[in-house]
């Protein structure tokens, strides 16, 4: 299994030149198999979505995306992306919600957007999260502490490892459910977006500081973590410091577990 990090940031893009050494795009992850560079599963529909088709060579995407959450950092890149927005694309959607089609449409709908989730081309379903094989990865899903809705973690296994997917999450808040989900992964991508300077605003917004995630990794006891969703303020320069005392999730690169 290799991670593709396809949108590192959080909150919104971060264009400009001191935001191209690690990226603008809002949060994705193509999860590519030992065996193949095309991907059947993707955590996430941010912006950097729209970098999908590179790894697909101009062919439609036929697999599943995982949505941890319907904030709009994380489902924007859905009707920018050709290869899901395709006529022989076939996509399973999956959403914390017990109605996804009802509460993404709510998202994406006239006067917001200009078409409705029905007005991709393409073969779409649209299901509840949920447990299980999916694009033959073992995976898990389970309610983590973020504010404003439903948010899940996402843990997946398969080609003898497993990652754990947590770009919104305040561990300081409660974090039995999504310990027990990152449990003793290879890989643990969780939210670093604050610094611990920022605390009270991490706790005002639902999501982690570097410290935080540094002690939740430990708690857990992941073998590697790398933090992503990062800050749309934080520049390249900020994240090279940064860098300097644990790994940091960068757009384009290609992570082994």
């Amino acid at each position: 299994m290799r991670l593709a990090m396809l949108g590192v940031r959080g909150s919104t893009p971060a264009p400009g030149p001191e935001f191209v050494r690690y990226g603008g795009h809002t949060s994705c992850v193509a999860v590519l198999p030992d065996d193949s560079a095309v991907p059947a599963l993707v955590l996430d529909a941010g912006t950097g979505l729209r970098g999908l088709g590179a790894l697909l060579d101009g062919a439609p995407f036929r697999g599943s995306v995982l949505v941890t959450h319907l904030h709009w950092d994380h489902v924007q890149g859905l009707p920018f992306c050709p290869p899901l927005d395709h006529p022989g694309a076939r996509v399973d959607l999956y959403l914390p919600s017990p109605r996804p089609l009802e509460t993404l449409t709510r998202v994406m709908s006239p006067p917001h957007f200009p078409i409705t989730p029905g007005g991709l081309a393409g073969a779409w379903r649209f299901l509840p999260s949920a447990c299980g094989v999916i694009e033959g990865y073992a995976v898990t899903v389970a309610e983590i502490t973020h504010k404003g809705g439903i948010t899940h973690g996402i843990r997946v296994e398969g080609d003898g490892v497993a990652i754990a997917y947590l770009p919104d999450h305040a561990p300081q808040a409660g974090y039995a459910a999504a310990a027990e989900l990152a449990a003793d992964v290879d890989l643990l991508l969780h939210d670093g977006q604050f610094l611990p300077g920022e605390q009270a605003t991490a706790d005002a917004y639902g999501h982690s500081t570097v410290a935080d995630a540094v002690a939740f990794a430990a708690r857990c006891g992941a073998r590697r973590l790398v933090l992503t969703h990062h800050a749309p303020a934080r520049t390249d320069d900020a994240l090279d410091v940064l860098a300097k005392e644990v790994e940091v999730a960068r757009q384009g690169d290609v992570l082994t577990p």
